[in-house]
């Protein structure tokens, strides 16, 4: 899948999860770009990855992302 794919997959569930349909994230996109992105949200963000793209994550590799685009990364080596 390429990372353009993956990058509008994940921009329907970070609206989803952060209840705002006019977010648009990049590859460049951090935690502190989004005031709503706390631990809460991060874990369910990531049950969110996990059930759409039907990949399994470690904690290791979910505590390593510092941008959308280090999870656009693990997500695209996952399938």
């Amino acid at each position: 899948m390429e990372q353009a794919e993956i990058l509008n997959k994940l921009q329907s569930i970070f609206c989803d999860v952060f209840d705002n349909e006019d977010l648009v994230i990049t590859v460049d996109t951090v935690a502190e770009d989004i005031e709503e992105w706390d631990s809460l949200s991060h874990i369910q963000l990531t049950k969110d990855i996990e059930k759409q793209f039907g990949i399994k994550l470690t904690a290791r590799e979910i505590m390593s992302w510092d941008n959308v685009g280090e999870m656009v990364e693990a997500i695209q080596c996952k399938l």
